[in-house]
């Protein structure tokens, strides 16, 4: 069914597009020839800290294993393939789909960028999730080589508290988890000097550290900006600009694109440029979407309905700050607050503040956090409703995703749900889905 919308608002192609797709396309080219161009290359979760590696030289590349599985879910053929190997060796459905297709792909011997699985030197994961830790025990042991495999544990939390007063939340971690943390590093730091065979250079930790900190609060003043009506961006555009904060937060060309990025969106709201021409109701999404079917977004664009984020897209990596008004800022970087870097110690500190920051992280010891937030979206983004995903590809951003929904619910948001997966195509149900959005869209009175 095709509505006959009036058209509201001009739009235009987004002018860095093509660049977002070079830097990663030459991301994941680095991690393919990271040995013959005299480099190292490690592994490990997108939601690191990056610039610890990036302190052992200029010629280290990451390949994260998060955004890695998902471009395997994109490619349906490809992720089946992987989807075999898996279970051929042992690995039940419901483990972390990203984690199968990483493992899948690792059996295989096949990078989905071309060419066969490039070999990390080590890997380094910071451990959150059930799965974290494992992830990459699993890799290092299929490839029976004994690479070195170092974890961080990150299980300092809740760092979020909420003021029962007001009903809002506040950043404050616990003093002696943050330094539990550094201390891991600090340790971790000492190991890989040994294994590597290359001192650690403190300069260059804090000048990626710098784009670190650019990359986690750029981003949410772009999304700030797409509380603008029309939209200037949409989800799925989202999730493809905002995945060069998954592969590497320590580089300088991945912030200076995010500037640009927030300047070309600044510039797209002060004309009136939206994304939707008929936009006349936006929605918000959750978590991961199952990246095999992103259509569902453009779907939404016949009722003339836009999604303008998610609480997974504006917040997985980023640094937000909550005001004692309950409203979303930006979070200031140290160099904003006037703070100047001297030390190691200070700086692993403050990454590990900023890195706490994250409202996913908090999802597996306190709930109620992320449905605070996506009711705070909600109201600060102009949304008329809630697509709740059921997703059975990840255990730790699914958990409690029921109460979520209740809590929005009972706060008076029309909320749908639908069930799949983010990374195994064979638990996504397009026509039904399709379906549920014809009927949320009546719901919301959208004929």
């Amino acid at each position: 069914m095709q509505l006959d919308l009036e058209i509201k608002y001009p739009t235009e192609p987004i002018k860095c597009w093509n660049k977002a797709k070079e830097l990663r396309d030459q991301y994941y080219r680095n991690a393919a020839t990271a040995r013959e161009n005299g480099g190292i290359l490690w592994s490990g979760g997108a939601h690191g800290l990056d610039p610890v590696p990036a302190g052992f030289g200029k010629k280290v590349y990451p390949l994260t294993g998060e955004p890695y599985g998902a471009s395997v879910a994109f490619d349906k053929p490809f992720a089946s393939k992987c989807h075999a190997a898996a279970e051929a060796a042992g690995y039940p459905r419901d483990l972390c789909a990203y984690m199968r297709n990483y493992l899948g792909s690792k059996l295989l011997n096949q990078y989905a960028f071309g060419g066969s699985f490039p070999e990390p030197d080590f890997y380094w994961q910071f451990h959150m999730c059930c799965s974290h830790g494992k992830w990459y025990q699993e890799v290092s042991r299929i490839e029976g080589k004994d690479k070195p495999v170092l974890v961080t544990d990150l299980s300092i939390g809740p760092c979020w508290k909420k003021n029962e007063e007001t009903g809002h939340f506040y950043y404050d971690p616990p003093e002696n988890g943050i330094r539990y943390i550094v201390d891991q590093i600090h340790e971790q730091i000492e190991k890989l000097e040994k294994i590597l065979k290359r001192p650690f250079q403190d300069e260059l930790l804090f000048e990626a550290a710098e784009n670190y900190f650019d990359i986690l609060t750029i981003w949410p003043e772009i999304c700030i900006l797409n509380q603008a009506i029309p939209a200037p961006l949409d989800a799925k555009s989202m999730f493809t600009l905002y995945s060069l904060s998954t592969l590497d937060k320590a580089s300088r060309a991945h912030a200076d694109f995010y500037r640009e990025l927030r300047d070309e969106v600044q510039d797209r709201v002060d004309r009136g440029i939206g994304m939707l021409a008929t936009e006349r109701s936006r929605v918000m999404d959750d978590i991961q979407p199952p990246w095999g079917f992103l259509k569902i977004f453009r779907y939404l664009e016949r009722y003339g309905c836009i999604c303008i984020g998610s609480f997974y897209s504006m917040g997985l990596m980023f640094s937000w700050d909550i005001g004692e008004d309950g409203i979303m800022r930006k979070r200031q970087t140290p160099r904003e607050m006037g703070i100047e870097i001297k030390d190691r110690d200070q700086c692993l500190e403050i990454l590990v503040r900023y890195l706490m920051t994250q409202f996913w992280s908090q999802n597996m010891q306190d709930h109620r956090l992320k449905a605070y937030v996506m009711k705070q979206m909600y109201d600060q983004w102009h949304c008329d409703g809630v697509m709740i995903h059921y997703n059975r590809g990840c255990e730790g951003l699914s958990l409690n995703v029921a109460e979520h929904r209740l809590a929005l619910v009972s706060q008076g948001v029309p909320v749908m749900t639908y069930e799949g997966n983010m990374g195994d195509e064979r638990e996504f149900d397009e026509t039904e889905t399709m379906k549920r959005i014809d009927t949320f869209m009546e719901t919301l009175g959208l004929k």
